[in-house]
């Protein structure tokens, strides 16, 4: 009998185990495998194209540096548009500003604690834009903040993936202008994924 309920037991669990997966959609074995292909993708670039800052300025690529994929940091953040959206101009590691025009914010709450993000968009390529630096910028991150590139089908929610977030060509080498977060995408938690300060920095 307690054999039986053991089996009963251990089934039961399987059978939450596998809703809470299906309702995050995903595994988190699965989900580790798909962060790590775009990594990998995203090292082959940084190493083999002629776009890349390291080919570019002949500059020894030594890898890249990430912290481990975590869906704590796969966000469905609310969104909110911006009424009355106008052009902003962000200050960008050269000294010139640069243009974007203002898109909406997005909301979430991480460590028990609201955050709020502006998402701006480059009218001239047609994609939004976020730039965000948080509690381990010039620490862990580097210093100038980070990007996230993200989508929008015009929903009231976004997503917001940090485990893909990455570094501006600025974070490894001079002779790049990279625009700098805006004052409302200084986040006040510690966002410990996606790539980390580049190794020879």
């Amino acid at each position: 009998m307690s054999r039986n309920k053991g089996i009963i037991g251990a089934v039961v669990v399987v059978v939450i185990i596998i809703f809470i997966y299906s309702f995050q959609g995903q595994s988190p074995e699965s989900y580790k495998a798909e962060i790590d292909k775009k990594r990998e993708a995203q090292e082959s670039f940084m190493r083999n194209s002629n776009e890349s800052p390291f080919v570019e300025q002949n500059i020894k690529f030594e890898g890249l540096k990430f912290f481990p994929p975590d869906q704590k940091y796969k966000i469905k953040a609310r969104f909110t548009p911006k009424e009355n959206p106008e052009v902003r101009e962000l200050a960008t590691s050269e000294g010139e500003p640069e243009e974007y025009l203002e898109y909406g914010y997005a909301t979430f709450t991480l460590d028990d604690k609201e955050q709020q993000l502006l998402i701006m968009e480059n009218v001239q390529e047609g994609v939004l834009f976020l730039a965000f630096a948080d509690e381990t910028s010039a620490a862990e991150t580097y210093g100038g903040g980070r990007y996230l590139e993200l989508k929008h089908d015009g929903g009231k929610s976004i997503l917001l993936d940090f485990n893909l977030a990455y570094n501006p060509y600025c974070a490894y080498t001079a002779g790049y202008s990279c625009p700098l977060p805006p004052k409302e995408n200084l986040l006040t938690v510690a966002i410990r994924a996606g790539e980390k300060t580049y190794k020879d920095l």
